[in-house]
């Protein structure tokens, strides 16, 4: 337990100048910092402490064999009996069927309806158990608004299980055990502490929004996915720079910084590996769905701030402006640039067969808007030429998905019944009912004679937790800005570029589950002020162990909540009375 708190856990923002506390002598003066102290009153370290990260050299064993342990139970937690409801449920019906058409088509393509009832007929074949004549004839492209990794993630699943509830849902499940793996090393990495990094990942395990969407076919959990792990690989950027800049000084420390032009170690700075994986998962992030990019722009004005901090450290004048020439230059190509060609290759599908797409879209498009589908020759003769061709095509197509993401025809669409303003959200204004079943034994057979029972998956976060989060986002926001504690910047971006954009659509059909991106953040805002809540390592034995009981209290209390929920997020059965009990506000009904 003694690792709990490090350096980091003082208050000290990495960012700040002035002197070793060999120079000057600190003096407490309340919560400002005079020149060589901390916001706490602490003398200042040295440089090499300030930049290196508190978790180097500290029991590597158990920083990966306790997030393993917790994630395994993760996994048990979120695959235990997820085939049930045994069917297409919700928005599976588009993703599940999209990622059936990728394997084995190659392309997304229509699905068969019945042609009276213009009912999904695709969905009942594949209900009963079977995949004969699911498919449209002429196998045409299907005009599919989102892209495709996500897809392709659940097509994983169903190559391995079939097209079966369990084939559609794994790669869900799957996503979703692996990201408390992430979480778990990222507030390690964060805080210095492997048990604040378990709690974190327990965290996010136990709460109900995060949970349902880890056991359903819909994009969601994998966008989530890959913007954790953009974040975690630009944090551990954050802690190769800062090592890397204390290893250079120690061996060449700068004497005099004070022309317009010194700008500090550049060369070794300018591929950084970790960038270039956080490229990679922003372009996979986006590839999934476009909102990807809001968090790819707050968090390119955070890192830019660390550069500017990790340069203004070793004494650069004007560190902010330096630090966008010869750092944001540099971090737009390996993010912005990378991820962009990993976006377009995602596209693979329709690049490898854009004939097809051309063909039934340019049709459809009519008028003079349709000539911009076709090239100048209509067989392109060389790599290049086709290659164009191909982007041409490719870039119409997005014109299309933008204007139906876009279209003023959805503002007049009638209201769904379980929409909600993104104004609520993180109170949990209004959850939505994925899957419902009720009635007397004639409907629902496992309800008692004589009874009327409910059988529900509802999306819905774990009512505690969410709103331990909200004050806990208001305590980091205050962190940040007053106590410059750099790691809360991570979780405060993260939830305002992950909620903030849905405002413009808040006259549309939106609904929380578009949230789920949130849940980590969130967890994480938690976990930090769970760590000053316990105190540093060298707080008194009493101060420890009053922090270490709040922990373990709201770590349970949040457990208890999830179970007390449990059947409501899993298709369990209730009676009318127990479920009544769940719909604690009457906004959840």
């Amino acid at each position: 337990m003694s690792r709990v708190a490090t350096a980091t856990d003082t208050g000290i923002s990495s960012d700040n100048p002035g002197a070793t506390s060999s120079e000057l002598t600190a003096k407490r003066r309340g919560t400002v910092a005079l020149l060589g102290e901390t916001v706490d009153g602490d003398p200042l370290p040295r440089l090499r402490r300030r930049l290196t990260p508190p978790h180097y050299g500290s029991d590597v064993k158990w920083g990966w064999l306790a997030p393993l342990i917790v994630t395994l139970l993760a996994g048990v937690l979120h695959f235990w009996n997820i085939s049930s409801p045994p069917k297409l449920t919700f928005d599976e019906t588009y993703y599940a069927k999209d990622a059936y058409s990728l394997l084995v088509k190659q392309y997304a393509v229509e699905f068969v309806n019945d042609s009276e009832t213009d009912e999904n007929e695709a969905d009942e074949i594949i209900n009963s158990g079977s995949t004969e004549g699911v498919f449209a004839e002429g196998d045409l492209p299907s005009k599919v608004v989102h892209p495709e990794v996500g897809k392709w993630m659940i097509a994983f699943g169903e190559w391995i299980f079939g097209m079966t509830a369990l084939g559609w849902r794994f790669s869900a499940a799957l996503t979703g055990t692996l990201m408390v793996l992430v979480m778990c090393r990222l507030v390690r990495r964060l805080t210095g502490s492997t048990l604040l990094g378990c709690v974190a990942g327990a965290l996010l395990a136990l709460d109900g929004l995060h949970f349902v969407m880890s056991r359903l076919a819909l994009l969601d959990i994998f966008l989530t996915f890959w913007l954790l792990c953009a974040v975690q690989c630009l944090v551990a950027d954050r802690d190769w720079a800062r090592s890397k800049l204390a290893r250079l000084h120690e061996m060449s420390p700068v004497r005099s910084l004070d022309g317009f032009g010194d700008f500090g170690p550049v060369r070794g700075f300018l591929l950084r590996p970790w960038r270039l994986l956080a490229g990679v998962c922003f372009g996979l992030a986006a590839g999934t769905k476009w909102s990807a990019v809001f968090v790819l722009g707050g968090f390119g004005l955070l890192i830019w701030a660390w550069d500017s901090g990790m340069r203004r450290s070793v004494g650069v004048r004007w560190a902010p402006v330096k630090s966008l020439l010869v750092d944001a230059i540099p971090s737009f190509f390996s993010i912005v640039v990378v991820g962009l060609v990993v976006y377009v290759l995602s596209w693979a599908s329709l690049l490898t067969h854009v004939d097809q797409f051309e063909d039934q879209f340019a049709a459809a498009t009519g008028g003079d808007d349709s000539r911009a589908w076709t090239s100048t020759d209509d067989n392109p003769g060389n790599p290049l030429e086709h290659a164009a061709h191909g982007l041409n095509v490719l870039w119409n197509y997005h014109h299309e998905v933008y204007a139906f993401h876009t279209g003023d025809y959805l503002k007049n669409v009638d209201p769904h019944p379980f929409q909600s303003h993104p104004g609520g959200w993180l109170v949990l204004n209004r959850p939505l009912g994925i899957a419902a079943t009720s009635g007397d034994s004639s409907v629902v057979p496992e309800c008692p004679e004589g009874e009327s029972c409910v059988k529900q998956v509802m999306a819905i976060g774990t009512p505690l937790l969410w709103w331990a989060g909200v004050i806990a986002l208001v305590v980091g926001l205050g962190y940040w800005l007053t106590r410059r504690d750099w790691r809360f910047g991570v979780p405060v971006v993260g939830v305002l570029t992950t909620w903030l954009p849905w405002f413009q659509y808040a006259d549309r059909q939106i609904f929380i589950f578009y949230a789920v991106s949130i849940v980590p953040f969130t967890v994480i805002t938690v976990t930090l002020v769970l760590g000053k809540i316990l105190g540093r390592s060298d707080s008194t034995y009493s101060r420890r162990l009053t922090g270490l009981a709040v922990v373990a209290a709201l770590v349970a209390l949040v457990a208890i909540n999830f179970a007390y929920f449990y059947p409501i997020l899993t298709n369990g059965l209730l009676s009318n009375a127990e479920w009544n009990d769940r719909m604690w506000l009457r906004y959840w009904i």
